[in-house]
């Protein structure tokens, strides 16, 4: 039973929201977590700050677990790569107290998110927006460079 009305509208905005819009949900989620942790950073709240990150880990964590790499082949690698690049770059924030990592994050989900609000909207064209917007993400210096020490437990 939700414990207020606002919990009650969320609880009910999710229940019966379609697929696209659980994305954009957990998009916004983690987002929002990222956000918060910011703030509790600029304020020197080490708990709320990793309770935030934890909260952002967990959202993207989600996000990448609900990829169907048999469906999205390249597409489905690349945006788990993404994933968990971000997720590395939550830890480091949150261990070295990096606004920048946490501002880097914070891009790259608002990028996706903004992708997201165009499918369900658009015709196939934009959609594959949203595949070059994720490549270009992908080809960023910092992206690659990370990739670079990524342990590869998927390769052969």
């Amino acid at each position: 039973m939700p414990a207020s009305a606002h919990d009650a509208y969320l609880e009910s905005t999710i229940l019966s929201a379609d697929p696209v819009e659980l994305v954009r949900i957990l998009y916004r989620t983690a987002l929002d977590a990222v956000r918060e942790a910011r703030v509790h950073l600029a304020s020197g709240d080490i708990a709320a700050r990793g309770k935030s990150v934890s909260r952002a880990l967990d959202v993207i964590n989600e996000l990448n677990g609900s990829l169907d790499h048999q469906t999205g082949g390249a597409l489905s690698r690349r945006l788990s790569e993404l994933y968990d690049y971000m997720q590395r770059r939550l830890i480091e924030a949150n261990y070295r107290q990096e606004a920048e990592a946490l501002d880097e994050v914070s891009a790259l989900l608002a990028t996706l998110l903004e992708a997201w609000q165009a499918v369900g909207t658009a015709s196939w064209p934009q959609e594959s927006r949203f595949e070059a917007d994720l490549r270009q993400m992908a080809s960023l210096p910092e992206f690659q460079a990370e990739m670079e020490y990524a342990p590869q437990a998927w390769s052969a």
